[in-house]
């Protein structure tokens, strides 16, 4: 869920479905917006938001009620945040690690730091 800005659009919009299915603000049941809404709220092609909802599809975290929408099924929140949890440890945090040592940080005193 770490996205950069140069990343594709279609992964942006994932990653914000991602993050409010892991906050709780879609919930096992809820219906996600309709395409064609969250595509008029981020300024992005319908298409495009399509290509992101079929990628939670295949992945098992939503379903389509065909005439209705699409919803978040049971579960979702939990196996994608094991997910997103390997996806961060094994592909973002070695070059947040890396990035840290080549600038000489300490960890433990950048953690203290979100504490206060």
């Amino acid at each position: 869920m770490v996205i950069d800005g140069d990343s594709p659009v279609y992964l942006r919009l994932r990653a914000t479905i991602a993050a409010g299915i892991l906050r709780g603000d879609f919930r096992a049941g809820d219906q996600l917006p309709s395409v064609r809404a969250l595509a008029a709220e981020h300024g992005a092609n319908p298409l495009t938001v399509a290509k992101a909802y079929q990628s939670f599809q295949d992945d098992g975290y939503v379903e389509v009620r065909r005439g209705v929408g699409m919803f978040v099924l049971p579960g979702a929140a939990e196996r994608l945040r094991v997910t997103e949890r390997a996806q961060f440890v094994d592909q973002h945090w070695p070059r947040i690690r890396g990035y840290i040592e080549l600038l000489g940080l300490d960890a433990a005193d950048l953690l203290e730091r979100e504490r206060v």
